[in-house]
């Protein structure tokens, strides 16, 4: 793999997105900074620009398949490849209450960005990856979607039982799984990444964890060598149970 490796982060603009963006480029990286918001995006990228980082707004929206598609066109007449994908775009939603209140569309709204999309973006990207002499799609997944975990009523996870965000977590974790099976044979790695209680918009800041520490395993599994793992979820402290 080139030294100088091209990497999209969707959900880039703030968070968790915004810092794997920050530490991949100050390694060296060229960032694609993904946003859906198209001035949010530029802001955030003349941010990263402001610390050397080589950095490019792409404009992407996660639940639009055209807008995916648009995003993969433009990378491809830029750079011709792309070394690491991070889909980290994620909502929570908006409907909280017990799992017999919810209805089909309160975890469709959820699923829209974090699955549907991953797999929108994924497929849109794959051409660009498989370019790569060494692809890395990092999925930011939780350990809210463990179903090993979230079973076990002596688990500290086992209180919470939002069903629209916890499952598409779990989900995810699927879809990572079925990516790394196809790609198995490819220089593609496909790992699902856990970052841990962080606090972010998405739980109103009430994590345990910075925005950067969270980042740092995404971080770790974009940069992969060959011997590293596929197919996995992996959160700092090692491996997380499906």
């Amino acid at each position: 793999m080139p030294a100088e490796k091209i990497a999209l982060i969707t959900g880039a603009n703030k968070g968790i997105g915004f810092e794997i963006a920050r530490q991949l480029g100050e390694l060296g990286n060229v960032i694609l900074l993904g946003a859906r918001d198209e001035v949010r995006g530029k802001n955030a990228a003349e941010s990263l620009a402001g610390r050397g980082i080589t950095v490019e707004p792409v404009r992407i929206d996660v639940t639009d398949p055209a807008s995916a598609a648009e995003a993969a066109a433009d990378i491809e007449q830029r750079h011709g490849r792309l070394d690491i994908l991070v889909n980290n775009a994620g909502i929570a939603g908006s409907f909280h209450g017990a799992p017999s209140e919810a209805s089909a569309a309160d975890i469709r709204e959820v699923y829209e960005t974090n699955v549907f999309g991953v797999v929108s973006v994924t497929n849109a990207m794959l051409p660009l990856l498989r370019r790569s002499a060494a692809g890395r799609i990092v999925n930011m997944s939780s350990h809210i979607g463990s179903l090993t975990l979230n079973s076990d009523p002596e688990s500290p996870f086992a209180r919470l039982n939002l069903i629209a965000y916890q499952s598409s977590k779990t989900a995810l974790n699927a879809i990572t799984i079925a990516y790394a099976k196809e790609l198995r044979e490819t220089p593609i790695k496909v790992n699902a990444a856990d970052p841990g209680m962080v606090a972010t918009d998405i739980n109103n800041h009430r994590g345990r964890r910075t925005p950067a520490e969270g980042a740092v395993i995404a971080v770790r599994l974009a940069l992969l060598d060959d011997e590293g793992p596929t197919g996995a979820c992996l959160a700092e402290d090692g491996v997380v149970p499906w």
